[in-house]
């Protein structure tokens, strides 16, 4: 498998002058709508974000039950 492969790096180059050049993809950051982040809208943000913070809260509560800070 890695037989001659000094000469096939040397052979062919990295880059050549012909290939067309590198075109990004659009984004949703370059389309300037206000008020997206990651293409959420501000109601979908408001849902993870209180998702995430419920998920916390409740790891939170089962870390301080385990390690005995409080008992029901």
């Amino acid at each position: 498998m890695f037989d001659d492969l000094r000469n096939d790096a040397a052979s062919k180059p990295f880059y050549e002058e012909g290939e067309a050049t590198y075109q990004p993809a659009s984004s949703s950051y370059s389309s300037g709508t206000p008020g997206r982040f990651l293409g959420m809208t501000s109601f979908q943000r408001f849902v993870l974000v209180f998702l995430l913070m419920m998920a916390t809260c409740i790891i939170g509560s089962l870390a301080l039950f385990v390690f005995g800070k409080f008992v029901l």
